[in-house]
């Protein structure tokens, strides 16, 4: 019998081609319809409705994407940034998330690890992995919006030694010793001797770490310690340099690298692919097309941010579905077989 896939391998085709996931979430607040209404109603930018959030996480389950990916935002600032991320808190959302989803990936994008308590993060991701059956990915992230940092009582301008300590602290709290040997974490004044250990432990030798972006790191560290690259969306031409740097570093041992993607998917099936911010307004022939390019160059998980559309998210959802994920096919990860996912709710 061969081994289960783990969360990474379910991410990545051997073929060369990217496999196909969504951001959470599914909704369509950025695009111009709901952006006018929500001005009409006084409602505030960059809050989205999860009104139906359980429903279309289990529909794209069901139809096939490979991954579902949440953010972690942990305050609201209306004035610098508008964007609430996908609100819930990201474990507890992901606890939801592994009780309602049967195939999906399910990974963050990402959680700010200086502004969380290392050990309380490796229990909660090791709770996650074994909850959703070792389907889970942890994307790590130092943080960007300085205005959250003193009201965690953290050093913004030291958020890049925070962060590398952090990691450390989850690699040695998910590590299985032999002989009843505990955790050694020295800086923190805990000692193997308390045989002190985190638990539950992985479904595998540790959660997989994906780290997003920098995180205030030079690219050689995040080769060595990470366990895939996620990196923010770029132009197909910057997008080449960020891939071969990548696979130059882990030549030794390659690593996946996702990216996160905007999509305003049109109606007509033929418009031309343009440029919005961090993603496109195009077709799906065209997307097709820009997929492709993207596995050519080395990626190898792209997640949708479907918010710029205007589209309601469900015909989205299946058209994608009925048309673009045949070219994508996710290892382990099929349609299944039972009746519309909607109405069997």
């Amino acid at each position: 019998m061969s081994p289960t896939p783990t969360a990474l391998e379910r991410l990545v085709n051997p073929a060369g081609l990217p496999t196909l996931g969504l951001e959470l979430p599914l909704d369509n607040d950025w695009g111009h319809t709901r952006l006018r209404a929500d001005r009409a109603a006084g409602r505030p930018f960059g809050v989205p409705d999860l009104t139906r959030h359980t429903e279309l996480a289990r529909l794209a389950d069901t139809l096939g994407f490979a991954a579902l990916w949440v953010r972690d935002v942990p305050l609201y600032d209306p004035e610098q940034f508008g964007d609430a991320g996908s609100v819930f808190e990201a474990f507890t959302h992901l606890g939801n998330l592994a009780a309602v989803t049967e195939r999906a990936v399910l990974g963050t994008g990402a959680i700010v690890l200086p502004l969380r308590q290392p050990l309380l993060v490796a229990k909660a991701a090791a709770t996650v992995d074994v909850l959703s059956g070792g389907r889970f990915v942890l994307g790590l992230a130092s943080g960007d919006r300085p205005v959250e940092y003193p009201l965690f009582g953290e050093d913004f301008e030291a958020r890049g030694a925070a962060f590398r300590q952090g990691v450390e602290i989850l690699r040695e709290a998910w590590a299985t010793r032999a002989g009843g040997q505990g955790m050694s974490l020295p800086d923190l004044g805990l000692g193997a001797e308390r045989r002190l250990e985190v638990l539950p432990k992985p479904t595998g030798r540790s959660v997989p770490v994906a780290i997003a972006g920098h995180a205030q790191q030079s690219a050689e560290w995040i080769a060595r310690n990470a366990d895939a690259s996620l990196n923010y969306p770029r132009p197909l031409g910057a997008l080449r340099l960020k891939t071969r740097e990548w696979r130059q570093l882990t030549a030794g041992a390659p690593k996946p690298y996702l990216t996160p993607m905007q999509l305003d998917l049109t109606e007509d099936p033929a418009v031309a692919a343009t440029a919005i911010r961090l993603g496109l307004r195009t077709g799906r022939e065209a997307l097709i097309e820009h997929l492709r390019e993207m596995g050519g160059l080395g990626v190898g998980h792209v997640s949708f941010n479907l918010r710029p559309g205007d589209r309601p998210v469900e015909e989205v959802l299946r058209e994608l579905a009925e048309t673009v994920l045949p070219h994508f096919p996710a290892p382990g990860v099929a349609p299944a077989a039972d009746a519309d996912p909607v109405t069997a709710l």
